[in-house]
């Protein structure tokens, strides 16, 4: 292979690192890589393509048309050629359909590119799924977490390795602790040419206000990287929320019940419980509820469990629209979930 630049170096060690200390790949799994031909997945995708003897990885390439803008599909050609170039099996799926009116275009976005992902894992008998998320996406999501005034779950960011529910699938991601100016320099050293994408220099997003503008504001008034300080206290916050996440999988068995097409929680037992269990308890419930609706993973907020919690302290016969389809409805014993329209 010959000697490595140094920026190139840095990540590979980086993304080593990462991903031994949290056992991201079992020797010898396949591995489906998540590329949109931006710089970070472009990067993904060649460090692990480097790094497969390594770690003893099998590779295959994934690529989402969202087809939200002109020239998405040039970007999906542009990925499969990656993809040849390095000898490696592409699946290239496309939306079906648009955003709902009134809903979110990222919510969108990220739930239609994940139900696709784990199709695609599912057809080939894949467990196992790489995506792009930097330290810089780490830092963004925390303070993005804090504006929209969520728990402890929302401050402790990206997991390193996380399962989608239902099928199983597990999300690693090896650049988590790789800073987007060490990304750009990879990608500059090994002379690629990732696609840019013209919906992330959208300020009518949040996070692309946070990144664009609110974060480098915020570093040069208080003279800090707050890139580090933020992806540190998201993985120590994310150790204290793992803690309370056995709790609550410990009193879901007690609380939760899961029926065809319904998701139910006993409302008594779930206000016996402490406000962080009990909040996680109806979390898990809606995300179980959304995947059942088909809207998986699910993008729930604070203000969804909120609802929730409301509903069990409250009086019989109230009910609450949650996100997608789904519906609440308190009845004497339990707070049922449900797409609308369904027995509600």
């Amino acid at each position: 292979m010959g000697a490595r630049p140094p920026a190139v170096a840095r990540v590979l060690e980086r993304a080593t690192r990462t991903a031994r200390r949290h056992e991201m790949f079992p020797p010898g799994r396949m591995v489906l890589v998540s590329c949109s031909g931006g710089p970070d997945s472009i990067c993904l995708l060649h460090t692990l393509h480097r790094l497969r003897r390594l770690l003893r990885l099998r590779l295959e390439v994934f690529h989402f048309d969202h087809r939200v803008h002109e020239g998405s599909g040039a970007h999906a050609a542009y990925v499969r050629r990656q993809a040849g170039r390095l000898r490696l099996p592409f699946h290239l799926r496309s939306a079906r359909d648009s955003p709902a009116r009134g809903e979110s275009p990222e919510a969108w976005a990220r739930l239609a590119r994940y139900a696709a992902l784990t199709q695609v894992a599912t057809e080939r008998g894949i467990e196992r799924a790489a995506v792009a998320h930097t330290r810089d996406d780490q830092a963004e999501t925390v303070l993005l977490g804090l504006v929209r005034g969520g728990g402890l779950e929302a401050v402790a960011g990206i997991a390193p390795v996380a399962t989608v529910p239902p099928l199983g699938l597990t999300v690693v991601r090896p650049l988590l602790e790789v800073p987007r100016e060490e990304v750009v320099a990879f990608c500059r050293s090994l002379h690629l040419r990732p696609r840019q994408d013209p919906t992330n220099l959208d300020l009518r997003f949040l996070r692309n206000r946070i990144r664009h503008r609110v974060l480098p504001r915020l570093e040069r008034e208080l003279d800090r990287n707050l890139r580090v300080t933020l992806a540190r206290v998201a993985g120590r916050v994310r150790e204290d929320g793992a803690y309370l996440d056995e709790l609550a999988s410990s009193a879901a068995r007690e609380v939760v019940e899961v029926d065809e097409g319904e998701v139910r929680m006993r409302v008594a037992r779930l206000q016996a419980l402490v406000p962080p269990v009990a909040s996680r308890v109806a979390r898990d419930a809606l995300r179980v509820a959304a995947a059942m609706a088909g809207s998986f993973p699910a993008d729930v907020e604070a203000s969804h469990v909120e609802a929730l919690l409301d509903l069990a302290g409250g009086r019989p016969g109230r009910s609450a629209d949650l996100p997608g389809p789904l519906k609440a409805r308190r009845d004497r014993e339990y707070v049922r979930l449900r797409p609308e329209g369904e027995g509600t």
